[in-house]
């Protein structure tokens, strides 16, 4: 991350960016092994360049303490899933989410703190997720009552309105879903335009689901992927 992305996107008409963060974070210069310090220092930068360009920042809390999921972006080295098996994990990302919001709230760039990214259930109980949302949602209202507070729906699951009733009960809740076109055989061999024209036909209905008309919560997807499996170099 440098800001040349930041110009990057500015003069590409985007007006703004997710970053993800870990719980280490907020550990100082030197968090436990094996996570390495220097990660705020550079939040810092990137919100400093969205205020230059114009560029909002959304901090996703993308590892939470004990991973909240068994994927390696979510700092598991092992595939292991712990987070929200304890008090004290869940104690300690409130502490974090606590340490973003003080820090940022009164900076410009700032748009929204997204409470934990992709929990995967049945590993992430959902009475102990709603429970760490209510309370990272009140953390952040600490700070500021304009921030969005973004509650990520879990993966693997069916009823993808599981949350929909829930963050609709608080003020400026955003419900972030995820759409992947891979990991599934059905899209092993589309194209370009066979991607695009699902997301049309399928996402679309997907969305109108779990869209409130009065703004009840907000809807928010945080990523839209396809697979990089196609044949034609022009088509990425």
């Amino acid at each position: 991350m440098a800001e040349r992305d930041f110009e990057f996107m500015a003069s590409s008409g985007l007006n703004a960016v997710r970053i993800p963060v870990g719980w280490w974070i907020a550990s100082g210069d030197n968090p436990p092994r094996p996570f390495v310090g220097g990660s705020v220092q550079f939040l810092d930068k990137a919100f400093s360049w969205g205020q230059k360009y114009s560029i909002s920042v959304i901090v996703t809390f993308h590892a939470a303490p004990g991973s909240q999921n068994p994927y390696d972006h979510s700092a598991t080295r092992d595939g292991s899933q712990e987070w929200g098996n304890t008090d004290e994990n869940i104690n300690q990302t409130v502490q974090v989410i606590d340490f973003l919001a003080k820090r940022y709230a009164n900076n410009t760039a700032l748009l929204a703190i997204e409470l934990l990214n992709e929990p995967l259930a049945p590993g992430a109980d959902l009475s102990r997720l709603k429970k760490y949302y209510e309370d990272g949602h009140k953390t952040v209202r600490l700070y500021s009552s304009t921030t969005y507070v973004i509650m990520s729906n879990r993966l693997n699951i069916e009823n993808q309105t599981e949350l929909l009733q829930f963050a609709g009960g608080f003020d400026g809740a955003v419900l972030e879903v995820h759409y992947y076109n891979l990991y599934e055989d059905k899209f092993s061999n589309l194209t370009v335009e066979q991607n695009i024209d699902f997301v049309r036909n399928n996402r679309s209905s997907d969305l109108k689901a779990i869209t409130n008309q009065n703004g009840r919560p907000l809807t928010f997807v945080g990523k839209q992927s396809a697979g990089s499996h196609f044949s034609n170099p022009l088509d990425y």
